[in-house]
């Protein structure tokens, strides 16, 4: 945990809890992991925009050198904001509107088709234009079967035996197919499970000619519990190395770009939540932390059954025996848990609950259920300082857009 105690208190005192902070020498070097992936190779990692879209957090990414992907047209808005430009953002959206899909169009957007009915959208509205299409390859991974984005139960991607398909549209609309991508899922931790999946887009490419680019997807995983399993990033390198040479050796085009879109290895491990401990109480031989960490502000453990490690600062670091707990929020549902049965001190109201590698998935899915106030958040710069780069919301947040709605 990159924050001492005495840090955490001083910035819950100052901005209040929960809170959401990141540190931007570990942002900086979880993108620099990233783009020194694959040295001496026609490669480029595109940040996938969904996994935290504050635009601090952003224009760190993009002065790493980082293009981005993103997945409506909101998060175009805000890679935009940031400072990314046209040439450095794809579009990989699913089942979108005409409207959405000219947004990107009209900004000179390179877009992927997520299937033959966008594909022919596409065609329609842009005759003659450059698009990308994301295949299916058949199998997919992930920690959890909501985060499976391939393989047979799945909405995404074109099937990989609809290459022919594909081709006729691209002919009937006069079309440049620039590339073709994929994504099997979410937080891999096995390496060989993406090489496979690598091997098999590749060997969809081998039926389209003169590619500009291929595009891998993301799904990194980072390493949650302590202790628990990381991804051998310097093992997946060299196969990925490996297979992308020898498909070279055999295409034409021998210029062409591979990419991978890193989302969550980029700012998962820069971001900590803290809560503050409002009760605690036993019932029936369990021992509740109660703290205003609901799944309004952190919903992957509730959606996921996710596992984050959590830590106890203590006002009164004496008091510090160790016993089993369960960490609630402040949720009118049974399911509001963020950490069941842990080895935690004992905590005592007053207590800050910090939950490690929050930076991906967190602030991007909180909401305002229960009315409960979606949370600030900090930035600590490289030089130590923090600095506020979201406000808290207040109530009148709540109802600002019903006000003009019936004013």
């Amino acid at each position: 945990m990159w924050l001492s105690n005495e840090k955490i208190f001083e910035l819950t005192e100052k901005y209040g809890t929960p809170l959401y902070v990141y540190d931007e020498k570990t942002l900086r070097s979880s993108c620099k992991d990233m783009l020194g992936l694959l040295p001496g190779m026609n490669f480029e990692a595109s940040y996938s925009a969904k996994a935290n879209t504050n635009i601090e957090l952003l224009k760190i990414i993009r002065d790493e050198g980082l293009s981005a992907d993103a997945m409506s047209a909101g998060e175009i808005y805000m890679l935009e904001k940031a400072g990314f430009t046209s040439d450095s953002i794809f579009f990989i959206p699913n089942n979108v509107s005409e409207e959405e899909m000219r947004y990107a169009i009209e900004r000179d957007i390179l877009i992927s088709a997520d299937s033959l009915s966008q594909l022919e959208m596409y065609g329609r509205i842009n005759e003659g234009g450059k698009v990308a299409v994301r295949f299916n390859p058949g199998h997919g991974f992930g920690h959890h079967d909501k985060v499976v984005t391939a393989g047979k139960h799945t909405k995404f991607g074109v099937d990989a035996c609809r290459t022919e398909e594909v081709a006729e549209l691209i002919k009937k609309y006069k079309l440049k197919l620039a590339g073709i991508n994929q994504h099997l899922g979410s937080l891999i931790l096995e390496k060989e499970n993406y090489l496979s999946g690598a091997r098999a887009l590749l060997s969809i490419a081998g039926r389209f000619d003169d590619l500009e680019f291929i595009d891998f997807g993301g799904g990194f995983g980072v390493t949650y519990k302590d202790g628990g399993a990381s991804l051998d990033l310097p093992g997946l390198a060299f196969g990925l190395k490996e297979a992308l040479t020898e498909f070279l050796e055999g295409y034409g085009n021998k210029d062409v770009l591979f990419r991978a879109e890193p989302g969550r290895y980029i700012v998962a491990e820069c971001g900590i939540l803290l809560g503050r401990v409002n009760a605690t109480k036993r019932s029936n031989g369990t021992e509740y932390i109660g703290t205003d960490l609901g799944f309004n502000v952190l919903a992957r453990p509730v959606m996921y059954d996710s596992y984050h490690e959590v830590k106890i600062a203590k006002k009164n670091p004496a008091s510090n025996v160790r016993k089993l707990q369960t960490v609630v929020g402040n949720i009118c549902e049974s399911g509001d848990i963020l950490a069941k049965d842990r080895e935690l001190p004992g905590a005592d109201t007053g207590d800050i609950a910090a939950v490690l590698t929050a930076g991906a998935y967190g602030f991007v899915m909180a909401s305002n259920y229960n009315c409960r106030l979606r949370p600030a958040e900090v930035l600590i710069g490289a030089g130590g300082t923090d600095r506020l780069i979201r406000r808290r919301e207040t109530f009148e947040d709540l109802h600002m857009t019903q006000f003009w709605l019936n004013d």
